[in-house]
């Protein structure tokens, strides 16, 4: 706690060159959320970002993947609170007080921020009342909501699992069981180049067609490189369920 009696939170921003972008991300979490730790996890950028990074915040070198990053970040923090932020989203300035504010409640483990698009279209903003409505009823937090986390379940539940994609998913889950998430009402406003490059509509489709391969038992590791590929063909029902036959988990490692 801070000398005031507050959580402290610690900031993680897990990258992978994102030159471009991170001191303007630095910057303005440093600006608007000036007594929290600031901790870059780096999965092994070949740009400038680990320099430009090092001038604003502590630096951790991490395995490439997100949840290994998010993980390594958070082992270095020394926060009541973890709090993960993506290097593409701008955070409200209000938010922290709000996310203190809700982790005053016991019972609340985690949360997350609610989303909006940098641009605005029909599509874009059915997505982000979507993902609002889903996080608040189904207790699914995606990175992109800037899910903050009591440390000491994280610490409990081992951190993020080790999955190539949709560790997020998986962690809200988990979470979900220790006890209540919450949504505060601050925005976290999300990029939304990938949607427009590929097509809001289609992205959206082809991302339940994603969490539908996941919660079919497929290899995350297969998922994510077809999500690397992006929605160019989305396979029919039949392959949809081969694939998931094939790599169908048993109920044992389903369990562990």
């Amino acid at each position: 706690m801070t000398e005031n009696g507050q959580a402290r939170v610690s900031i993680v921003v897990p990258v992978l060159n994102e030159a471009a972008i991170i001191e303007s991300c630095l910057k303005r979490l440093g600006s608007d959320f000036p007594d929290c730790e600031l901790i870059v996890s780096d999965g092994g950028s070949t740009d400038a970002t680990r320099a430009l990074a090092s001038r604003l915040a502590t630096v951790v070198d991490a395995p490439p993947g997100r949840a290994r990053q998010m993980n390594a970040g958070a082992a270095r923090a020394g926060g009541d609170v973890v709090w993960f932020i993506h290097a593409d989203t701008v955070i409200e300035s209000s938010a922290l007080e709000m996310v203190r504010s809700a982790l005053a409640d016991p019972a609340v483990v985690a949360g997350g921020l609610r989303i909006r698009f940098d641009r605005r279209s029909l599509g874009l903003d059915y997505l982000a009342w979507s993902s609002n409505l889903r996080a608040r009823r189904l207790h699914w937090i995606f990175g992109d909501q800037a899910m903050f986390v009591r440390r000491s379940v994280f610490t409990e539940l081992g951190g993020f699992p080790d999955l190539a994609i949709l560790e997020d998913l998986e962690m809200s889950r988990r979470l979900h069981r220790k006890g209540r998430l919450t949504m505060i009402p601050a925005s976290s406003t999300a990029s939304s180049r990938r949607f427009v490059d590929h097509g809001t509509w289609r992205m959206i489709v082809f991302m339940q067609y994603l969490k539908a391969l996941y919660f079919a038992g497929v290899d995350p590791a297969a998922i994510a490189e077809r999500y690397a590929r992006g929605p160019r063909l989305v396979p029919g029902p039949r392959r949809v369920r081969r694939a998931a036959l094939a790599s169908s988990p048993t109920r044992e490692e389903m369990t562990n």
